[in-house]
């Protein structure tokens, strides 16, 4: 799996989801199961999204450590052309501590919302038509934990800083690649906004300590 590093795109105003918002993203999140275990859910709908969903998403927790129970939340979009062959993307949101959500719905992701007036009723969301996940596979990671949807059993879980969390996202890709095998040949990659350019070249060394001798990051 060689892998490389996108760079981050200038850093741009965070955007906070209203609580509507939120309502449907909540609708996204798998059932609880034991600590440190995968799950994963396919997501055929979004509300505010007319009809099925025209591409892949699956969202789901992977357990990153015993002890806290911390468990990492993410959103995974297939590519539209050859997932088979297109490269896979880890992307990761700044802030720090900003959801993988921001990513999926207001930068580069597969959907975006419809401005307009509030009217009382769920925003509108419809394709993005500039969406990376036109030539790529994207994994969208609420980290570190206990942003977004990502959270920990023991509240002293979410009490990590660039080091710690890096390595937990680290584990993260071992576990995903681990239940997604198909994508192990794919080119990886690893992008993000903002503070995510600080914490991106501490997860491509941990990486590259870890990689067999026959792998390299280039």
């Amino acid at each position: 799996m060689p892998a490389k590093l996108l760079r981050t795109p200038t850093a741009r105003r965070r955007h906070h989801l209203p609580v509507l918002h939120l309502v449907a993203v909540l609708l996204l999140v798998p059932l609880s199961r034991p600590a440190s275990a995968s799950a994963s859910t396919v997501v055929t709908h979004l509300p505010g999204f007319d009809g099925p969903l025209p591409f892949y998403l699956e969202t789901g927790y992977v357990g990153v450590e015993e002890e806290t129970g911390a468990e990492l939340f993410y959103y995974f979009a297939k590519s539209e052309r050859s997932p088979g062959t297109d490269p896979v993307i880890l992307w990761l949101t700044g802030g720090p501590r900003c959801s993988g959500f921001s990513g999926f719905a207001f930068e580069v992701g597969p959907v975006k919302y419809v401005r307009a007036p509030y009217t009382g009723v769920l925003p509108r969301l419809v394709q993005n038509p500039l969406s990376w996940t036109k030539m790529a596979s994207i994994i969208f990671l609420d980290s570190p934990v206990c942003s977004g949807f990502s959270y920990a059993r023991d509240p002293k879980g979410c009490d990590v800083g660039d080091y710690s969390s890096s390595l937990q996202v680290q584990r993260f890709l071992n576990k995903w690649f681990t239940h997604h095998p198909q994508y192990l040949s794919n080119p990886f990659y690893l992008g993000g906004d903002s503070y995510a350019g600080k914490v991106i070249p501490l997860i491509a060394t941990y990486m590259s300590q870890d990689l067999p001798s026959h792998m390299q990051i280039s």
